[in-house]
């Protein structure tokens, strides 16, 4: 497998005055120079890091801010605030009117324009034309700086409504969500910060106020809790330059300390039977705690997810929707989260099968890999086929796992950029006989979730049923 593919190297022009703690260069691996993507990594004074990478293949330039804030760094009663931010932070700031932010880049020819939130951070990117960098680096400054000089009562209501609906569509009235949401609480007991959905609960949404909302911003969106990424076709010193000039003049502060949370550890299997009320077919999901993003485990986790749910050619989707014809699909995930993953395997059943045959096949597939590992011609299906995803994202310098992104993920988690060589160093190292072992060591039958999803019957709607 080719690794080294992202390797630091300090560009050649000389470092501005501001700048701190120049990160060293790695030398790159012989014969794979084409595959590096040199970066410069330094900070400003006022703590904000900052990650410059060229890549002249195409006139575009991506602007990649990460905020080191998730649903993981909120109070219980307070669920909901980082993705909150996420829309507020699109209503407007002092030099910016009010929704004018994302119309602006689009009149400038912006493509790849987003904000997302996850557990672990929050992040907004844009990929604009070359002459274009320094609005867009002004426009993701403005907000930094001054989103609190704009920010109202109004606004907060708006996005609140707008947010609300968005759990409407997302969670209550969508196939399994409500149930989903069961499951991951189960997983994650409060007061435990992954404890529910990202998006939060209607009543601590509607218990936000003004106040709160700004104190949150102050704590958590500080330039020395943010990273920037200029990644594409630009002039290092001239990018230099406008980050001083539009970030260098941010107020500092304290990076804030991330919450110490204890692991959380399921001595035994929880089942959950609940009355589906949108969803029309019987849904199995049974769900296990795993290691965290970027160790061995996870990778191996990720490799078998891989092999057991993705594509025609899986155990699972060879045995239940083909052979068995138990279910109309069936998936397997690693989601990988920096203080616990979860481990997912989902099955929604054909119609008149029962969610109980469903688990049944499942269970048996599972003690199959537990007994006897997989062959290697899975192994290396799945490996590759996970790795060849991976790499086609960073075809793109911007946009969803693209060379932005990647360096960004690799910082947030690590505090290297330039990890790709070993991350992929971790699937290089999977083997049939770890991949078994992971499945005897973490994917026990007395140490997880399953939730059963039942479409209600016709008449009155009854509570949904927990047993244990």
């Amino acid at each position: 497998m080719k690794k080294a593919l992202i390797t630091a190297a300090v560009l050649a022009l000389g470092l501005p005055a501001f700048a701190q703690q120049q990160q060293e260069a790695k030398p790159l691996v012989p014969g794979r120079e084409a595959l590096a993507i040199p970066y410069e990594k330094y900070t400003l004074p006022n703590g904000l890091e900052v990650l410059l990478a060229q890549d002249k293949k195409l006139p575009v330039v991506a602007v990649n801010v990460w905020y080191h804030v998730g649903a993981y760094n909120e109070q219980p009663g307070r669920t909901g605030f980082a993705h909150l931010f996420e829309h507020m932070m699109f209503q407007g700031s002092k030099h910016v009117p009010d929704d004018v932010h994302i119309a602006m880049l689009e009149q400038l020819g912006a493509n790849d324009l987003n904000g997302t939130t996850n557990f672990d951070r929050t992040n907004y990117f844009e990929t604009v034309p070359t002459n274009h960098l320094a609005t867009a680096l002004w426009l993701e400054s403005d907000r930094m700086g001054f989103l609190l000089d704009a920010l109202d009562e109004k606004k907060l209501r708006t996005q609140q409504e707008v947010v609300k609906n968005e759990r409407r569509q997302g969670v209550e009235t969508r196939p399994y969500g409500l149930a989903q949401e069961k499951l991951w609480k189960a997983l994650f007991p409060a007061p435990h910060p992954y404890h529910g959905k990202v998006i939060g609960s209607m009543e601590d949404l509607d218990a936000a106020n003004v106040e709160d909302v700004k104190g949150f911003f102050r704590t958590w969106y500080a330039p020395s809790n943010a990273t920037l990424a200029v990644v594409g076709d630009f002039d290092p010193q001239e990018a230099r330059a406008l980050i001083e000039k539009y970030f260098g003049t941010l107020p500092g502060g304290p990076k804030p300390e991330k919450p110490k949370v204890a692991p959380v550890k399921l001595t035994g299997e929880k089942v959950i039977r609940h009355d589906e009320q949108v969803g029309t077919l019987p849904q199995v999901t049974m769900a296990w705690l795993t290691p965290p993003y970027f160790t061995g485990e996870d990778a191996t986790a990720d490799v078998l997810a891989n092999a057991l749910g993705t594509g025609k050619s899986s155990r699972l989707y060879k045995r239940l929707v083909l052979e068995k014809g138990l279910a109309q699909s069936v998936s397997a995930t690693q989601q990988s989260l920096g203080a616990q993953s979860v481990f997912f395997i989902e099955a929604t059943a054909r119609p008149g099968v029962s969610s109980d045959a469903l688990a049944k096949e499942l269970d048996a597939v599972l003690e199959e890999v537990r007994r006897g590992g997989m062959t290697q011609q899975e192994l290396d299906r799945a490996r590759t086929r996970f790795e060849t995803q991976m790499l086609a994202g960073l075809q793109s310098v911007g946009g969803f796992g693209g060379k932005a992104d990647a360096l960004q993920s690799y910082n947030h988690y690590t505090g290297d950029p330039g990890y790709l060589d070993e991350d992929l160093e971790r699937y290089d190292s999977v083997t049939a006989d770890r991949v078994r072992d992971f499945a005897r060591d973490y994917l026990k039958p007395d140490a997880r979730v399953v939730l059963h999803a039942v479409p209600a019957q016709k008449g009155p709607i009854s509570a949904a049923k927990e047993t244990h």
